[in-house]
């Protein structure tokens, strides 16, 4: 028995190489060992930025008493849950079974088969807070394992029939089909849940919950209503000033731990900064509020200076801790602030809320919460300068972990929110750095036609997952509505037909989060439930049904239906967990479908004209004739003009031939996309 993590890959599993823990990486042999000893499996599931994983560790995992009772009485399994989040879902949802709140470190125990029969989150070294100690609870649990092997069995079944039955329809409800009027429902309870004052859904912690603002988004370009719209951008102004923003270097921390988004959990994620990045500039084209353009140009600085990984795709994530310490390279004293700013301190303590005292544990998280409205313009270019003078000095801190392995899934989410936003704003650098990522993912983790879930060190492991498929096809849409190019349409057919033969539920319908080829663990789930990012059902639906305009291929629009029928009484009982299928059902009945018929450089200008205005709900084609369109096509056929040409459709309505960018840009305003 030793510590065999030294051969990972995964920052998060290297964390743990030197405890005196026997950690073992999840797979066969780790399982076997746990046979022959005839031990139980104690299982520590987290990630390289989790603080609380990091406090667990420190206190429990690196203290030789506690390890040596780990080793004598557990076989011990470190997972990371962002390499290996099916896994991560099983496990979570036996959690969730056993009546607790979920979260990280997770810590669950299981039978030598991998059958989980208790478990908990974070566990101090000692008895508080209403929670047992580490060790008691070891001693207890293996205790019951020895003596109370009847409990052990009947919890085990229980848990094991649990989660198979997640995986499958409640009723016969569940097969119902969502409507114009359920959408319309929905919008209205998740208005119910929105903080009208600081944004976000009510109560703290708040995360930013992008997939339900921009489904809130959706309803308000639908009926036009301002209170839909004043819930997103109430949320977005509070969230660009508030402390989860990083107003020195740009990008969103994870969550913020209070209602009023001022002290964040210092993470920053991957894939919360794609999500962001999309909706901001989703909310941009109709409110062309500078502050969303700000932030999304500052953030992708960030994603280009720190996110970076070896092979060009995006890295994972960064840590909370610095130094053993919690948001530490993130916050200052007025005295820092001071001794780098001189005379111009004044100005910025006054916007950015610095003050002796601080405004968390002593120090200040930077923030313009008191402050938003723009100053004038030198008062800003002030501002800007300091902030570049902070950033330098911030620089030579120690820096927080950095967790460099490449995800397909959260890839494939800033590739496309990254060529959505290089379109938008006309920033052909982002476009391109969306290009290299797209082809650095393919190069790397694409093994013969199919995906593979986690790359790092040269390395490509695990097999793809539903949300690697889907997110990655996604990006592909997308960089085929922006570049034209067809190969990048070619390979979004290619992924779905992976996605029909290996995921497919052939018995309730929609897909599996894993192949019928993969690793076989004790439930093979199937959920379209968003969690930190958007579920794989609901982006699969969104991606096929607009293949199916670019295509018109009927298969592949009754695919997309087929998504939202095996779903319609979970988008019925609980919109808020479902939030992406309503944005699936808004892309596949309500899409704006811009065709544009011209070459380069023409072409390229329409097309600028329509990423600058168009809807979330929509599909761009760039063609050198109407003719090339699908048969199905509402456009199919139409007399272009004699140069460029660009016509809008929704539903069987085309607009009449518009001849300029500026008509293009017209005609998609949300007024008169609604009179269609």
């Amino acid at each position: 028995m030793r510590n065999t993590l030294g051969g990972e890959t995964s920052p998060y599993l290297l964390q743990h190489k030197d405890n005196p823990v026997h950690w073992q990486a999840w797979g066969e042999a780790a399982l076997a060992l746990a046979k022959a000893e005839d031990k139980p499996i104690l299982l520590s599931i987290g990630y390289a930025a989790c603080h609380w994983c990091h406090v667990m560790a420190h206190e429990s995992f690196e203290n030789s008493p506690t390890a040596a009772l780990m080793n004598e009485l557990f076989v011990n399994i470190k997972v990371d849950r962002e390499e290996r989040p099916d896994i991560d879902a099983i496990y979570m949802n036996a959690l969730h079974l056993l009546g607790q709140q979920g979260g990280w470190p997770l810590t669950m125990f299981l039978t030598p088969a991998g059958e989980p029969f208790w478990g908990g989150t974070y566990f101090p070294p000692e008895s508080r807070w209403g929670r047992p100690g580490f060790p008691d609870v070891l001693r207890q649990i293996h205790t019951i394992y020895k003596t109370q092997g009847e409990k052990i069995a009947q919890n085990k079944t229980l848990l094991l029939d649990a989660l198979r039955r997640m995986a499958e329809p409640d009723d016969a409800t569940d097969a119902i089909e969502p409507s114009d009027q359920l959408f319309a429902e929905a919008a209205d309870r998740a208005l119910e849940h929105v903080d009208r004052l600081d944004g976000g859904l009510n109560g703290a912690p708040k995360f930013p919950q992008p997939a339900i603002f921009e489904f809130l988004w959706r309803a308000h370009l639908r009926s036009g209503r301002s209170d839909l719209a004043d819930a997103v951008t109430v949320t977005l102004d509070r969230m660009c000033q508030g402390g989860i923003y990083d107003h020195l270097g740009g990008g969103f921390a994870r969550y913020s731990t209070d209602a009023i988004w001022l002290v964040p959990h210092f993470e920053k994620m991957l894939y919360d900064n794609a999500e962001l990045i999309a909706l901001l500039t989703d909310v941009w084209r109709v409110t062309r509020n500078p502050l969303y353009a700000a932030r999304v140009g500052e953030t992708v600085a960030w994603l280009e200076r720190e996110m970076i990984a070896e092979n060009g795709a995006f890295a994972a994530s960064l840590d909370a801790d610095s130094e053993g310490e919690e948001g530490l390279f993130y916050v200052w004293s007025e005295a820092e602030i001071d001794g780098v700013l001189g005379d111009r301190a004044p100005l910025f303590k006054r916007i950015y809320d610095v003050t002796a005292a601080g405004n968390w544990e002593g120090k200040t998280i930077l923030n313009r919460r008191a402050a938003p409205a723009p100053l004038s313009a030198s008062d800003e270019a002030i501002l800007a300068q300091t902030r570049a003078d902070l950033l330098a000095q911030r620089a030579s801190r120690v820096r927080p972990g950095f967790d460099d392995k490449v995800l397909a899934d959260w890839n494939g989410l800033m590739i496309a929110a990254l060529a959505e936003a290089g379109a938008t704003f006309g920033e052909p650098r982002w476009i391109e750095r969306a290009q290299q990522a797209f082809a650095a993912i393919v190069r790397d983790l694409g093994a013969s036609g199919r995906l593979l879930h986690s790359f790092r060190r040269g390395q490509a492991r695990h097999h793809g997952l539903l949300d690697d498929y889907a997110n990655m096809t996604r990006a592909a849409i997308v960089l085929y509505e922006v570049t034209a190019d067809p190969q990048y349409l070619a390979t979004a057919e290619a992924w779905v037909e992976v996605v029909e033969r290996h995921y497919r539920d052939r018995d309730h319908g929609g897909y599996f989060y894993t192949a019928d080829d993969a690793e076989t663990l004790i439930a093979r789930t199937r959920s379209a439930v968003d969690n930190a990012i958007p579920s794989g059902n609901g982006v699969l639906a969104i991606v096929l049904a607009k293949l199916y305009f670019s295509t018109g291929k009927a298969v592949y629009r009754d695919r997309a239906a087929g998504i939202l029928g095996a779903f319609g009484g979970a988008m019925r009982r609980n919109f808020l967990a479902v939030p992406t299928l309503f944005n699936a059902f808004d892309t596949l009945t309500r899409a704006v479908q811009v065709v544009i018929v011209a070459r380069p450089p023409e072409a390229d200008a329409f097309r600028a004209a329509a990423f600058a205005a168009t809807p979330p709900a929509r599909a761009i084609m760039t063609l050198a004739s109407t003719s090339a369109l699908p048969p199905v096509h509402p456009a199919h056929g139409k007399t272009a003009g004699a140069g460029a040409t660009a016509f809008v459709c929704v539903g069987e309505t085309c607009s009449l031939p518009l001849m300029a960018p500026d008509a293009l840009a017209e005609a998609l305003r949300p007024d008169r996309i609604r009179a269609f």
